[in-house]
């Protein structure tokens, strides 16, 4: 039996789609070099959880895998540190924001001419409607 320490995670399942979402257009190897990895199999290990992915690696990550650094790092310190940790630090230094969330910031603001809307049980479950929940 292997060792899958970090095969829990969701960094393991987000690198995995990624990799496999990107397959049209680059391969492991590519993905490895663009982080610096001379050994492809680093990716593979990620993929599996056999390894973690070190933060100061995630930067370089997140543009090879062609995703937001931002939400790449919360999954990494998830990741390294554990749930519970990582939920602790969000709590200390706030919610990272990813690019695609910025976006929808920007609309809600605009949409509702920067009244700072508050978030009603109506307006919940009309964004969970959007995301068919």
């Amino acid at each position: 039996m292997t060792n899958k320490p970090y095969g829990y995670t969701r960094m393991a399942t987000y690198v995995e789609r990624r990799v496999l979402e990107l397959k049209p257009t680059k391969n492991q190897a590519e993905i490895a070099a663009q982080v610096g990895y001379v050994n492809p199999n680093m990716i593979t290990m990620f993929k599996q959880g056999s390894f973690k992915v070190a933060l100061d690696r995630v930067p370089a990550l997140a543009k090879a895998l062609e995703c937001d650094a931002a939400y790449l790092m919360r999954l990494a310190i998830e990741q390294s540190i554990g749930l519970t940790a990582a939920e602790a630090v969000v709590e200390v230094f706030g919610e990272p924001v990813t690019s695609n969330e910025l976006g929808w910031l920007k609309a809600i603001r605009k949409a509702s001419n920067n009244t700072d809307p508050r978030l009603t049980s109506r307006l919940e479950t009309a964004i969970k409607t959007i995301f068919g929940r």
